[in-house]
């Protein structure tokens, strides 16, 4: 049976493993990713990565996922933020395949997450599926017929940057927010609070932390339903760390999107909760990898 490399480059870290081609991740793991290194560096880790694996396993290609503007035909990042610096012209495709002489294929992480989701997750037998990853910011991913809509020039659904109430969706809606504002309103360091304590004293009925979770679900709620009077998509899932507070968050936001919806379509888009989690980038980069190879 096959094996596949999957490398998925995140901000912080950079998960990896090897799949097997019935989509079986046979082995992961993961190291931090550097990003203040920048591009250089960044390609040197998958690259030892990649030696590293191939050394132990017989490789039928490599699959990546990165954070970044992805040209997915050349395989080369683009653009990227800040974050990475000097990422944009990384040319993961060509380098790979004339180190290791098999096939490299390279996607965005966001649509990864997506075509994970859609291949075998949430989204899985959709016809039109949004899929947004809420985290330090907002990424965007429709999927269509099985295929990741790209756009003209493969930057379609960077929904993050959308203008929204003079500023932007992920400025106003990521989980970010949520610490930045509940330790502003208490007066205290930001340090004092992440994600997890913000949801647990939400649950214990702090009106701080329930006031700041309500305007990002309100917010989330009117940039899903500017979204979905575009492209109408079947179902909206919604991935990220902070979405593991399902329980906590589905009402407020499909309360939200009906407050912004009209009924008519609000009645017909259905919301759901990643499933892949942690594995979505390496899984989403395997199956982007084999529909490239079936389209060739």
């Amino acid at each position: 049976m096959k094996k596949y490399i999957s490398i998925d480059i995140g901000g912080t870290a950079i998960k990896y493993g090897v799949i097997n081609e019935n989509a079986e991740i046979l082995y992961r793991s993961e190291r931090a990713t550097e990003a203040y290194k920048g591009g250089a560096s960044v390609l040197a880790k998958a690259m030892d990565i990649a030696s590293e694996l191939t050394q132990i396993h017989e490789i039928s290609g490599i699959c990546i996922s990165t954070a970044g503007m992805v040209d997915t035909g050349k395989g080369e990042i683009f653009y990227s933020a800040p974050l990475i610096p000097d990422y944009a012209g990384t040319r993961f495709k060509e380098t790979m395949e004339k180190e290791y002489g098999i096939p490299c294929e390279v996607e965005n992480d966001v649509n990864c997450a997506g075509l994970a989701e859609y291949m075998s997750g949430a989204a899985k037998g959709s016809s039109i599926a949004l899929i947004l990853t809420v985290g330090t910011g907002i990424g965007g991913c429709i999927v269509v017929d099985g295929k990741v809509f790209h756009g003209f020039s493969n930057s379609a659904c960077e929904v993050g940057y959308m203008h929204m109430d003079d500023s932007d969706f992920q400025t106003l809606g990521a989980a970010s927010i949520l610490t930045r504002k509940v330790a502003e309103w208490k007066q205290e360091p930001a340090e004092n609070w992440n994600g997890y304590h913000i949801f647990e004293e939400a649950k214990n009925g702090d009106e701080i932390c329930n006031r700041a979770i309500n305007d990002m679900t309100d917010v989330l709620g009117k940039g899903i339903a500017n979204i979905c009077y575009v492209i109408n998509p079947e179902i909206v899932v919604l991935g990220g760390g902070i979405m593991a507070q399902e329980e906590f968050l589905r009402d407020k936001i499909e309360s939200a999107l009906k407050k912004y919806l009209v009924p008519s379509i609000a009645a017909n888009t259905r919301i759901a909760f990643a499933k892949h989690k942690n594995d979505a980038g390496m899984l989403g980069a395997f199956y982007h990898f084999m529909g490239c190879r079936q389209e060739s």
